[in-house]
C-alpha cells in the first residue's frame, strides 16, 4: 500500500509553512499569499556535495575583494558606508517621480567616466527616452551601455556581452522570466528575477543596483524575501512640493544605517547638497513673532530647521489645530501642556509648520515648538541668534536629547549665539555658544536673553 501523500503550503511573503491551505498567513498576516509548494513525502536526506571553496580560518580570508570603491557621488558613498562594493546588490525604492531613475543614471555616468564599464537596463522606458534624459542631465559617457529589456534571459545575455562592473536594473518589477508562471511584478516572478540577478552578481563580482516599486504605505513592493536577499536597501524620499530629496539606508551590510544623503532636484537633474541647513531656515531682516530655530538629527547629520506658529481668534466653537511637517499628535500634546502652564489658547486657532518642507518628528523639537507658540500668542519675537532644544513632558519638564553637543556645534557654525537646552546636560563649554539651561517651560521663558 503506497504511503499517504502530504501537501505543503507556504507563504510567498515570509516563507511560513502549514499543512493545509489558509487564506491568511499565520506569521505576517498577509491575505492570499499561501500557495502549495509541493506534494508527496520526502524520500531521503540531502547527501554531501562538492563545495565551491573550502572553509578556512576567518583570519586568512582576504578582505580586498570587499573593499568599497567610490561611486563618484559623495552623498551616495556616505549612505553606503564609503562606496560601492564589488558583487554587492543594492535595492533602491521610492515614490513614483521622486527621481530614482535620474539619480541612478547620474551614478551610471560618473561610474563610466572613471573608465569602468556600466550597463543600464531599463524595463520602463525605451533606450531613446533614456538617452533624451541623459542629454538633459549631462549623463553621457563612452563606457555607459544602455539596453531596454523586459525578459530575464535577454538581461543575462546583455550581461554576458557587455561584462559590466556596475549593473543597474530599472526596475526589478518590469523584468519577467519565461521559466516560471505569473506576470512580471508578481511575487513568483520578482523572486525568480531577483534570485537570478543576485546569483550572477555574486558569481562575477558585479555591483548591482535594483530599482523597486513601493506600495501605498511606502514599503517595498513584492515579497519580503527580496529585502532579505539584497545587501543594501535604500529609500529615496522627497516631498513633491519640495526640491530636497533624502537618501537613507534601511539595511546595509557594509556600513551604518543612520547616515543620509541630501540631493536637490533641479531642471538639469539631481545635484548633491553637502550642506542643506539653509533650506530649512528662513531669513528675516529682524526677529518676528512665532518663529524659533531648532536642530534636528537626520541620521548622524545635524540640520538646522525653523518652526513657525500662528495663533488667531477662533471663529467656531471648536478652535482649529493644524500642523504641517510636524507630528500633529505631539503638537496637540504640547498645546495642552502650554494651556496647563497658563498660556491662553482655548479660544485660539493654532497653526504650526516647519520651513522648507522639513519633517520634524523627533521629540528634540518640542521646546522649539512650544516657544514658537508662546511667541505667537504673546506677539513678542524671540531673540535673534537663538536655538532651542529639548523634549517636553506632560508635566512641563524639559528632558535631555541625544547628540546635543553635535547639534550645538552645527548651530554655532551657522552663526547662532545662544541656545536653550535641558538642565542636567553634559558639559557644553566648548561648543561656541552661550548655553542657557532650563528644567521646565516656565524656567525657559525666564532664561530668554
Amino acid at each position: 500500500m503506497p504511503p499517504k501523500t502530504a501537501s505543503a503550503f507556504a507563504c510567498t511573503e515570509c516563507g511560513w509553512t502549514t499543512g493545509k491551505w489558509v487564506g491568511r498567513c499565520g506569521e505576517c498576516q498577509a491575505w492570499g499569499t499561501v500557495d502549495a509548494v509541493g506534494t508527496g513525502a520526502r524520500s531521503g536526506r540531502t547527501s554531501p556535495a562538492p563545495v565551491s571553496s573550502p572553509a578556512v580560518p576567518i583570519g586568512q580570508v582576504t578582505a580586498t575583494e570587499a573593499a568599497a570603491v567610490g561611486s563618484g557621488i559623495p552623498e551616495l558613498d556616505r549612505v553606503l558606508g564609503g562606496g560601492v562594493v564589488a558583487g554587492a546588490v543594492m535595492l533602491m525604492a521610492g515614490e513614483p517621480g521622486v527621481g530614482k531613475s535620474t539619480l541612478l543614471l547620474e551614478v551610471a555616468a560618473r561610474w563610466a567616466r572613471a573608465g569602468r564599464r556600466t550597463l543600464y537596463v531599463s524595463g520602463e522606458e525605451s533606450a531613446a527616452q533614456v538617452r533624451l534624459r541623459a542629454e538633459r542631465t549631462g549623463a553621457l559617457a563612452d563606457e555607459l551601455y544602455l539596453a531596454a529589456e523586459t525578459d530575464l534571459g535577454g538581461l543575462l545575455t546583455h550581461i554576458d556581452a557587455v561584462k559590466p562592473s556596475l549593473l543597474i536594473v530599472d526596475s526589478v518589477q518590469t523584468i519577467g522570466s519565461s521559466s516560471v508562471d505569473g506576470v512580471p511584478g508578481g511575487v513568483t516572478q520578482v523572486r525568480e528575477v531577483a534570485a537570478t540577478v543576485i546569483g550572477r552578481a555574486k558569481a562575477e563580482g558585479i555591483a548591482t543596483l535594483l530599482v523597486g516599486h513601493v506600495t501605498k504605505d511606502g514599503s517595498v513592493a513584492g515579497p519580503r524575501v527580496l529585502e532579505h536577499l539584497v545587501d543594501v536597501v535604500l529609500q529615496f524620499e522627497g516631498d513633491r512640493t519640495s526640491r530636497l530629496r533624502l537618501l537613507r539606508a534601511t539595511k546595509n551590510r557594509f556600513g551604518p544605517v543612520d547616515e543620509i544623503g541630501c540631493f536637490d532636484l533641479v531642471d538639469a537633474g539631481i545635484v548633491e547638497v553637502p550642506d542643506p541647513t539653509g533650506l530649512f531656515v528662513s531669513r528675516h531682516e529682524s526677529p518676528v513673532p512665532g518663529t524659533c530655530v531648532t536642530v534636528t538629527m537626520e541620521g548622524r547629520r545635524p540640520l538646522l530647521a525653523e518652526v513657525q506658529a500662528l495663533t488667531v481668534a477662533a471663529t467656531t466653537p471648536s478652535p482649529r489645530r493644524s500642523s504641517s511637517g510636524l507630528d500633529s499628535s505631539r503638537v496637540a500634546m504640547l498645546l495642552a501642556v502650554l494651556s496647563k502652564t497658563g498660556v491662553a489658547l482655548g479660544n485660539q486657532d493654532v497653526y504650526t509648520a516647519s520651513v522648507g518642507g522639513a519633517r520634524l518628528h523627533e521629540p528634540a523639537v518640542d521646546l522649539a515648538v512650544a516657544l514658537a507658540v508662546i511667541s505667537a500668542a504673546g506677539g513678542s519675537p524671540l531673540p535673534g541668534g537663538l536655538v532651542a532644544l529639548g523634549e517636553v513632558g506632560l508635566a512641563g519638564e524639559v528632558r535631555p536629547v541625544r547628540g546635543l553637543e553635535a547639534r550645538l556645534r552645527e548651530a554655532a557654525r551657522i552663526g547662532f549665539t545662544h541656545a536653550i537646552v535641558p538642565g542636567g546636560s553634559e558639559n557644553l563649554s566648548r561648543v561656541g555658544l552661550h548655553v542657557l539651561r532650563t528644567g521646565d517651560l516656565t524656567a525657559a521663558l525666564r532664561a530668554l536673553p
